[in-house]
């Protein structure tokens, strides 16, 4: 009598459960996800837009302490990271746009101004009005003066000039002309130094006083400083500039 063939059963691999399996996949998805929009958001930070504070009075009205604004970087070309080179720009900057710029003196940091003349343009300040080639800048509707005297300032602030701007260069102003450090003083900016132009406020914190100092030395003052402003949120919030245009 023929003997039957017993074929072996090959156990089965240990499978994982089905909600490990869909948690897995799930992690991946989102992790996928927060990737992409990690890349988005840095593509749009260096080439399109990037956020600015204010720090500094330079430009007030226009401008205050406090003040955080949108920058469009697209317009005056973009700069392709680690290099020197330049994405063709849209134009230059013009008479009458607020640009965002490395200071020439600390390219470290970044200073705000309006642009009062371009490259070959000839700028000179009788009795602190400007004149741009000989005609008078209508500058009225955002200029801002004091009658307060500025020793540090000399006398740039009645007479300047007659300066003509070297070629790839922009000369600027700022909005508050008794109280702005710019080109009247450190020269003007070159090309190469232009980041971008002032949009519009996306935030706005008002100056408190009484608000205490914080010191990252000092953990007791940081505890001090967000319970303060905490309780006084609603009222350092400038409400009525979020979202107003930069012109």
């Amino acid at each position: 009598m023929a003997k039957k063939k017993v074929s072996k059963i090959r156990p089965r691999p240990p499978q994982k459960p089905k909600s490990e399996g869909l948690a897995l996949s799930e992690i991946y998805s989102y992790a996928k996800s927060l990737a992409i929009a990690l890349v988005m958001a840095l593509i749009l930070k260096h080439f399109v837009i990037e956020a600015y504070r204010i720090p500094t009075g330079s430009m007030e009205e226009t401008i205050l302490i406090g003040d955080f604004l949108i920058a469009n970087k697209f317009i005056y070309g973009i700069r392709i990271p680690f290099t020197d080179l330049r994405i063709p720009l849209i134009r230059d900057p013009k008479q009458g746009d607020v640009v965002i710029f490395k200071f020439p003196v600390d390219p470290s940091q970044n200073y705000v101004k309006r642009c009062v003349a371009g490259p070959g343009q000839t700028v000179e300040l009788r009795d602190k009005e400007v004149y741009v080639d000989g005609v008078l800048y209508e500058d009225d509707s955002f200029t801002k003066y004091s009658s307060e005297p500025a020793a540090s300032h000399g006398d740039v602030r009645f007479k300047y000039g007659p300066f003509t701007v070297p070629s790839d260069h922009f000369f600027m102003m700022g909005d508050n002309r008794d109280h702005s450090y710019d080109s009247r003083f450190w020269g003007t900016v070159p090309r190469e130094n232009v980041l971008g132009k002032a949009l519009f406020l996306h935030w706005s914190w008002g100056e408190d006083k009484n608000a205490p100092n914080m010191s990252w030395t000092s953990p007791a003052s940081i505890v001090q400083g967000v319970i303060y402003n905490f309780l006084h949120f609603y009222k350092r919030v400038r409400w009525e500039r979020l979202g107003q245009s930069v012109t």
